[in-house]
């Protein structure tokens, strides 16, 4: 996988990478970090944090994703309202059964068009068909589902798709962190970089022993380096 190129910053490699980790791996803000690194002898802008997580945060995201395992073949799907600007929009949110974020898509619609953009590009970016697919009652995953043939892998209910709901309650904490997001395409770009950092990072340390917490925890962050090493 191609490593990024940091020529040209001011900063070495290891600033700039720490300084976007901070901020996607925990519910900081921009100032927090600037406080955090400044406390360390780094005197750095809030708004040069900000440059970094927006260009370089995407692309380590991809790499990110680019190394995960295949996901589980039970998809579950939501959607959850947000405010932008003044106006409601939605975040659709796609997991499989072990909490593994598989996508997120921030739309302006609640209808079958905005669930069937959803569903093609689960499937097109997972190359899979997945064994069962969970929502809720809404109308609007059924018509999709209908529309791609897989109406049989649908499966409906509100009490049953807990797995999709709970994922969301991350989201709304940076939401509220962040004092809301500014645009559509601002909180696309986010919410992206923040699932594939959180998969990465997301160990449920109540199912194993400390030793074995301990191994996926480093594992994890030798998984975040690999993917923002520079070139």
């Amino acid at each position: 996988m191609a490593k990024l190129n940091y020529s040209g910053y001011r900063f070495p490699p290891v600033i700039i990478q720490q300084a976007i980790w901070l901020y996607v791996r925990f519910t900081l803000s921009f100032r927090d970090v600037e406080d955090l690194l400044a406390e360390r002898g780094i005197i750095v802008s809030y708004e040069t944090v900000r440059r970094w997580v927006n260009h370089f945060g995407p692309k380590i995201a991809a790499s990110l994703r680019k190394r995960r395992p295949r996901p589980h073949s039970t998809w579950h799907l939501d959607e959850v309202y947000l405010k932008i600007d003044g106006r409601l929009v939605y975040l659709w949110r796609a997991v499989d059964s072990e909490g593994e974020v598989l996508d997120v898509l921030v739309q302006t619609k609640r209808n079958k068009a905005a669930a069937l953009k959803l569903m093609r590009k689960l499937l097109k970016k997972n190359g899979l068909m997945p064994d069962k697919i969970v929502t809720d009652d809404l109308r609007s995953y059924s018509a999709a589902a209908r529309e791609l043939g897989i109406a049989d892998r649908h499966e409906r209910g509100r009490w049953r798709n807990n797995r999709a709901e709970n994922s969301h309650q991350p989201t709304r904490r940076r939401e509220r962190k962040m004092q809301g997001f500014k645009s559509v395409g601002s909180a696309q770009r986010f919410l992206s970089t923040h699932a594939a950092a959180y998969n990465t990072f997301n160990v449920q340390r109540h199912f194993i022993s400390a030793r074995t917490h301990r191994a996926f925890r480093a594992s994890a962050t030798d998984t975040w380096r690999a993917a923002a090493a520079a070139a």
